[in-house]
């Protein structure tokens, strides 16, 4: 059986290595982890991980190692495990805008990497994660890498030259849709609605539009018809949506999310 390794035991790698015991394959696996805090370590003891001295060690322990640092980090880590890389171990990186020819200039020209952006409704096995392959890697491994994450919420293959176009869809999109949340929410508090059954209720509606758009089989655009009866409330709230440009507004923030991505690239 495999065994797999953490560098950086923060929220993601927490929540990923939960969603790993909670499977039936992730309970037989060995769950090895670095982190400069004894605090993240220990909090890993409930799933069995076993603490590693420094990031070397891990990564001879380990036949897929995951790089769950921030990308300022990255270097220093790099710096610390490429001697260890050797053409077995799969590199696994979750750091956002790094690229699989970084990995390789720190490690093995032909070294094996696995990109994914995830995010962070990991923590609660709601997790949303693209996912994507240097021509090093096999079906069989990168099935295995897959798999992790589907244990955890849903995956997507998406080419490893979109990796960071994606960052804006599913990996930076939650902290949009948490902010547009807490205008409905601050709406219903100036109305003298009560903020917790508002909050309870514009966060099941998120639930059910996200059903509604992967399961009910219409279009986006069909979906926005069936709310907005002509002369009605939904559609008195749509215009002031498009006079404040609301579509161009979020392909801005998007743009904006890919361009910082390109910044933090190697």
């Amino acid at each position: 059986m495999a065994a797999v390794g953490f560098i950086g035991a923060g929220n993601m790698g927490y929540a990923i290595i939960k969603g790993i015991r909670c499977t039936e394959q992730g309970r037989e696996l060995s769950l090895f982890s670095y982190d400069l805090s004894r605090e993240a370590l220990d909090r890993l003891s409930e799933f069995g991980v076993s603490p590693c001295a420094d990031e070397k060690e891990l990564v001879k322990k380990s036949d897929y190692v995951f790089l769950a640092v921030k990308p300022q980090q990255l270097d220093t880590v790099m710096d610390r495990i490429g001697g260890a890389v050797t053409a077995d171990k799969i590199i696994v990186s979750i750091c956002a805008g790094i690229t699989a020819e970084y990995i390789c200039s720190k490690t093995l020209p032909d070294a094996k990497v696995v990109l994914v952006m995830p995010n962070t409704p990991l923590l609660l096995g709601e997790g949303a994660s693209a996912i994507s392959r240097n021509k090093n890697v096999s079906d069989d491994e990168f099935g295995f890498v897959k798999n992790i994450f589907a244990s955890c919420g849903k995956t997507a293959v998406v080419p490893e030259n979109k990796m960071k176009e994606i960052i804006a869809v599913n990996g930076s999109s939650p902290a949009f849709i948490y902010l547009f949340a807490k205008a409905f929410i601050d709406y219903a508090d100036s109305a003298g609605i009560d903020a917790a059954a508002a909050k309870e209720l514009f966060a099941q509606s998120l639930v059910g539009s996200a059903k509604m758009l992967t399961d009910s089989g219409y279009t986006v655009d069909e979906l926005i018809k069936m709310v907005s009866s002509p002369g009605g409330t939904t559609l008195a709230g749509l215009d002031e949506l498009y006079k404040g440009k609301l579509s161009e507004t979020v392909t801005k923030a998007c743009e904006s999310c890919t361009k910082r991505a390109y910044e933090l690239s190697k």
